[in-house]
């Protein structure tokens, strides 16, 4: 473990995302980095999701938010950024594409499920959710999430709780979940410039519809 070394990583982001911020607004950000800095020491975060994490929530403080990081919001759940604003709040979680040895040969499927189980799982306990990923990494999201939960058919929901419960089964991804998850936006972050740009998923889901198809990934 390198502190000194990740303190100075986090440091030069803060100092770059913060000629971004207003006066007022950067200690906000150096709140979330110091935070992050003792989560480090503790062996809990590594730096290339802490650097990830600094983007976004510099992102959302410019709009008026407080940040917490790596919050708990249930007996099981941690975010990787909670927001709120008065009496609005909003959750971002960070996907790298990242998934472990054991799921080498259903990479796809493993993937397409934990974004399933992360939607259903974590909107529940905000009124905005987003997942943010850097601009090299695609996002598998199904397009049931672009419809009204009114709307959404019983087939395709149950379709994705059995792709959910080949991976998930302590506790299982529970239908209802499922059916009444939403997404709010798809944060693409520069890691390179220091920014995340907000997109609205159906927009997300235009721009990568072709690759998707391509890659036979069925949602």
């Amino acid at each position: 473990m390198d502190v000194e070394k990740f303190q100075d990583d986090v440091y030069s982001i803060t100092e770059l995302l913060s000629k971004q911020l207003s006066p007022e607004l950067i200690p906000k950000l150096n709140f979330v980095r110091q935070n992050l800095i003792e989560y480090y020491k503790k062996n809990l975060v590594k730096i290339n999701h802490s650097i990830l994490e600094l983007i976004c929530a510099s992102e959302i403080i410019s709009h008026g938010f407080s940040v917490d990081v790596e919050k708990s919001i249930s007996d099981i759940l941690v975010c990787d950024l909670f927001g709120k604003k008065v009496d609005k709040t909003c959750i971002i979680e960070i996907e790298t594409g990242f998934t472990p040895p054991e799921h080498a040969l259903d990479t796809v499927d493993y993937y397409a499920a934990r974004i399933v189980s992360k939607i259903a799982r974590y909107s529940r306990h905000c009124g905005k959710f987003s997942l943010a990923t850097p601009v090299v990494n695609i996002l598998p999201i199904s397009n049931i999430f672009l419809l009204p939960p009114k709307l959404r058919k019983s087939e395709d929901v149950k379709k994705l709780k059995l792709l959910c419960d080949r991976f998930y089964k302590n506790p299982q991804i529970k239908l209802e979940d499922i059916q009444n998850a939403h997404i709010h936006s798809v944060y693409l972050i520069n890691t390179d410039k220091g920014f995340a740009k907000e997109l609205d998923p159906e927009i997300y889901l235009q721009m990568t519809k072709q690759l998707m198809d391509k890659s036979e990934i069925d949602l």
